[in-house]
């Protein structure tokens, strides 16, 4: 599988054009059969959508599939008319008669997000602890050899108050 590259953006694209690519294909089957179809094919895109996104934009996967949803439904949408009133009519009873492949790929992509957004902190968080701590007193810059005295070792540093 190819690691997350895809900005927000890009991601919607993706999703977009995969859902106009499924809701063609699911206006090929029988009348029945085509939102259920339009939904199956849904949720493999949530997934893909929620893995390739990249780290930065990871909040923008489970915003861009609903917007796809709606878009790529429009072939199988409810409602023959011809007039834009109909194809609206149609387009919100089919949303609203399928809202549950809608919420469970949605939630799909949120939870693969949410997950990877998780391992990422814990990530940072382990990197940051296995990094070792200098105490504040060796924090301060380095001394040059210049500045050891004629025994070799070097003279405490005096503190300037402010």
């Amino acid at each position: 599988m190819p690691r997350p590259r895809l900005t927000g953006l890009g991601a919607g694209l993706l999703s977009t054009a995969a859902m106009v690519v499924a809701g063609g294909v699911a206006w090929l089957l029988p009348a029945g059969a085509q939102t259920v179809a339009f939904g199956v094919l849904f949720l493999p895109v949530c997934a893909l959508t929620g893995l390739w996104v990249r780290p930065a934009d990871l909040a923008m996967g489970p915003v861009v599939v609903p917007l796809a949803y709606a878009i790529g439904v429009l072939p199988v949408a409810e409602g023959g008319g011809a007039g834009f009133t109909a194809q609206v009519m149609g387009l919100v009873t089919t949303l609203a008669l399928n809202a549950g492949w809608l919420y469970g790929g949605t939630l799909v992509a949120g939870v693969i997000v949410t997950v990877r957004k998780v391992r990422l902190m814990s990530a940072a968080r382990r990197k940051a602890r296995s990094v070792p701590r200098r105490p504040a007193a060796e924090q301060a810059a380095p001394r040059t050899d210049h500045e050891a005295g004629p025994s070799g070792r070097r003279a405490p540093r005096s503190r300037v108050a402010p």
